[in-house]
């Protein structure tokens, strides 16, 4: 329980500070814990971004599935709706994985996290659109709204909704 909730803590640090700007002790008291307990549970910067990084993952997903409806093409222009609203609410600047990578492009711990976390995404896409043979081209329109967010806002979510509706009319002709 304490060790989730130091994950939830760190997240928030991250996605409010970036992953350069805070130390270690900003982080401890970010987490309301001492710096041994924190240390304990997460023995380093690397692991707390990774706890971080994974406590968001599960987040995000349960986020995406919120009000969704089963599956199919209206639960995949769900996922684009809310996927803005995620945006808005926990990511304005943009993906916090790809600003884990940009901050640590050579660790190998937070890459692979960062890995599983997009391979998991473009899966659940797949799923939820039952079109695991569209998986990576919705993952890619995904991909393009979380990155194109900071800049483009909600037209980069109508337009990937609206090629979304075009690959999946287009595949069943």
């Amino acid at each position: 329980m304490l060790r989730n909730q130091i994950a939830a803590s760190l997240e928030e640090a991250f996605s409010l500070h970036g992953f350069a700007e805070p130390s270690v002790s900003q982080l401890k008291a970010a987490c309301g814990v001492s710096l041994r307990t924190l240390y304990k549970h997460y023995p380093s910067k690397e692991a707390m971004i990774v706890a971080a990084l994974e406590y968001r993952h599960q987040r995000y997903l349960n986020f995406l599935l919120e009000a969704s409806p089963t599956r199919g093409k209206e639960a995949a222009l769900h996922i684009f709706d809310q996927l803005e609203l995620w945006m808005v609410k926990f990511a304005p600047h943009g993906c916090l994985s790809m600003n884990a990578i940009a901050a640590f492009p050579d660790n190998p711990l937070i890459s692979q996290s960062v890995k599983d976390h997009k391979e998991q995404v473009r899966h659940f896409l797949g799923q939820q659109c039952q079109r695991d043979d569209l998986s990576l081209d919705i993952f890619l329109l995904h991909e393009g709204v979380s990155s194109a967010w900071p800049v483009m806002g909600r037209a980069a979510v109508v337009s990937a909704q609206k090629v979304l509706l075009q690959l999946l009319e287009e595949d069943k002709a």
